[in-house]
């Protein structure tokens, strides 16, 4: 296996230059000198995304749709005054660039078309975060459109980085701030967030510092029977340690400032309220990430927490609800690390409970894996938990899993040795699962 490619980049002028150079050099006719070029970067390990593959003198990059939307909203942008009141030439303006918002961002969307890439190398990103921070609330048909295509256009960590360098966390938290009445602005407002924050510590830490967490808490309060998903997926991202450039993450921080804030007894609500929440998926997920440590897990309990998520596998058993039952379980084995709550969900009741929708969701392995996690959590440094488990089944339910899986017919032990080798975090529970399978030599 030879060296792996390190990609170089091109400019649109450079390429341009070698479709020109194949078609007057080498007597190439058009689609054969971009064909050519194209492959022959690609071969070299250059970087193709974002150049938009015209041919000199037959097309040229003004006439690329996502180009085109661009100019024209900047040719938009310079009509309109974005004054309180408005005249009749910025009232159409409005509406127009709410239209070409929504074309653009579905374009910037298409999933493997580039068109994002190529926007935001031609200023998109740029021109985009300054009319968002132009449009005034009352225009809410045409923010929301440039928030959502906001949103599209930030799909890396560089693209967040210029979000940040054009000063886009204090535009969006004004946006959101101002609009705070609005559930689609808010939605739109949260999902810039979230993309935004993917990645990138400095907006975390920025956005944190606009006292997000606040806010957060405050419009979860006061919609909590409107549906805001993007308002989870902007907090689960906030408390996501997912910037590799950084050392150390500052995101358990941010979770005990958001439990600080009552951000437990807000997600646990949903949670009472059970499947007639439209929240109750996001707000499992979210709470997960609140639950960093032993004292938020315990208040999360304080606030109902325990009973609500039980009840709430027991209703996505009855409802087969595969997704709400693995996020329940995932949150209940997040929750169960603190051991004060270990004892409340086993006398609960916890133990049968699971081993009933272990039957409900036989079928499922991810299911089963997140409740097999929670039973390991209790019974860990706990002997009672665990003669509690195999009293109500554990140890059979454990057993038809492997048999019902033919975990060793299908290449398990390979796949665990394989996992020992290649990876030390895994080789003490690795060998601890061959020697469970039985095999004489898992220490090897």
């Amino acid at each position: 296996m030879g060296p792996p490619k390190i990609n170089r980049t091109i400019s649109q002028e450079a390429f341009e230059g070698l479709v020109k150079e194949n078609m007057e050099d080498l007597g190439m006719d058009p689609d054969e000198a971009l064909q050519d070029a194209i492959e022959t970067l690609t071969l070299q390990g250059v970087d193709l995304s974002g150049i938009v593959t015209c041919i000199p003198g037959v097309t040229s990059i003004s006439d690329n749709p996502v180009i085109q939307c661009l100019d024209r909203l900047r040719e938009i942008d310079l009509k309109i005054k974005y004054q309180k009141d408005d005249d009749d030439l910025s009232k159409t303006g409005y509406d127009e660039m709410r239209d070409v918002f929504v074309k653009f961002k579905d374009m910037c969307s298409a999933e493997g078309s580039g068109n994002a890439t190529i926007a935001v190398k031609n200023g998109g990103l740029d021109l985009v975060v300054l009319i968002c921070s132009k449009i005034q609330i009352r225009h809410e048909h045409c923010l929301v459109a440039a928030l959502n295509a906001l949103a599209s256009l930030i799909y890396d960590p560089p693209c967040t980085e210029i979000f940040r360098k054009n000063g886009g966390v204090k535009i969006v938290m004004d946006i959101l701030n101002n609009g705070c009445q609005n559930v689609n602005i808010l939605n739109s407002g949260f999902s810039v967030v979230a993309a935004a924050s993917t990645g990138n510590e400095v907006v975390k830490e920025e956005f944190m510092e606009a006292k997000i967490d606040e806010f957060l808490v405050k419009i979860l309060s006061e919609n909590s029977k409107y549906s805001i998903p993007s308002s989870y997926d902007a907090m689960r991202i906030l408390l996501t340690p997912d910037d590799g450039r950084v050392v150390a993450s500052q995101v358990y921080g941010y979770a005990r400032k958001f439990a600080e804030v009552g951000i437990a007894g807000v997600l646990v609500d949903s949670l009472h309220e059970g499947f007639s929440s439209p929240n109750l998926l996001s707000a499992c997920i979210a709470l997960k990430a609140v639950a960093v440590n032993d004292e938020i897990c315990r208040s999360i309990a304080d606030s109902g927490g325990i009973n609500a998520t039980f009840q709430c596998i027991e209703d996505s058993g009855e409802q087969n609800n595969k997704a709400v039952a693995k996020a329940c379980c995932s949150l209940m084995s997040k929750l169960a690390g603190s051991d004060a709550n270990k004892s409340a969900i086993v006398h609960m009741g916890g133990m049968d409970k699971l081993i009933k929708l272990s039957s409900r969701f036989s079928d499922d392995p991810l299911v089963l894996q997140e409740i097999m996690s929670i039973i390991c959590v209790l019974c860990l440094r706990s002997p009672e938990n665990a003669a509690r488990a195999i009293e109500a089944g554990v140890g059979d339910f454990a057993i038809q899993s492997m048999q019902k899986t033919i975990l060793l017919a299908n290449g398990i032990e390979k796949i665990i040795r394989k996992a020992k080798e290649n990876h030390v975090s895994c080789k003490a529970a690795a060998t601890d699962a061959l020697r469970d399978l039985g095999l004489d030599n898992y220490n090897s």
